[in-house]
């Protein structure tokens, strides 16, 4: 529930932005941040009985991080909770534009971007590194919430990924994860969305493999300097 709120209301805000003859077209980029932001505020407050996990990065950095307490069949589940979710939200989301979707006016572009990421450059190694970078500061600035008093939790991480988004997501949309990325994709795929255009598998291996290496290497730097 928590990953389908984040994604229907992530989703949603590029949807208001990029589709045509919305309230908020061409809202710009901080538009979009923000309300990136706000939809993990209200995920991680939907999920906060399972712990908040809405990305399966995080997940894989808090068990290389150490002392998680987590079993195989937890990380599964999340797993598999986190896909379901991202899927449900997106498919949500194009219910609430379902008529832009169907504009002759809005382009292919546009329609995938709001489901997925795509490089403003393409260069998949290059692509990787920004996404690891992006991720490694998702998951190593989280750990390092536990050591500090304020208690602000989900407002702490809703304005991380703001920050995060307004700093290092220009070259590739700042995915930093998997399942938001992968399970709108998807989606974008099945759903009968008129001349959509193509679903950029090419590239759909780097927003998945990229912040799950980053999420380990912030689990561990975390580790390293004792913030877990």
């Amino acid at each position: 529930m928590g990953t389908a709120i984040l994604i229907l209301l992530g989703c949603g805000v590029v949807a208001n932005v990029l589709l045509p003859r919305t309230g908020g077209n061409a809202g710009g980029t901080l538009m979009i941040n923000f309300g990136w932001g706000l939809a993990v505020y209200s995920g991680v407050y939907v999920a906060y009985k399972s712990g908040a996990h809405l990305n399966p990065a995080v997940t894989f950095g808090i068990v290389a991080g150490g002392d998680s307490g987590l079993s195989v069949g937890d990380v599964l589940t999340y797993l598999a909770g986190q896909m379901v979710g991202a899927m449900i939200g997106a498919t949500l989301a194009w219910a609430a534009y379902k008529k832009h979707f169907d504009d002759p006016e809005a382009d292919q572009g546009s329609k995938l971007g709001v489901f997925s990421t795509m490089p403003t450059i393409r260069s998949n190694g290059w692509n990787v590194v920004t996404e690891v970078i992006g991720t490694f500061v998702l998951v190593f600035v989280i750990l390092s919430f536990g050591r500090t008093p304020t208690e602000v939790g989900p407002l702490a991480v809703a304005l991380l990924v703001v920050a995060i988004g307004a700093s290092l997501g220009g070259p590739t949309g700042y995915a930093i994860n998997p399942a938001r990325d992968l399970g709108p994709r998807i989606v974008h795929a099945l759903l009968p969305i008129p001349d959509k255009g193509s679903s950029g598998w090419d590239y759909a291996w780097v927003p998945v493999v990229a912040p799950l290496i980053g999420g380990v290497l912030g689990g561990l730097a975390a580790n390293a300097v004792g913030f877990v």
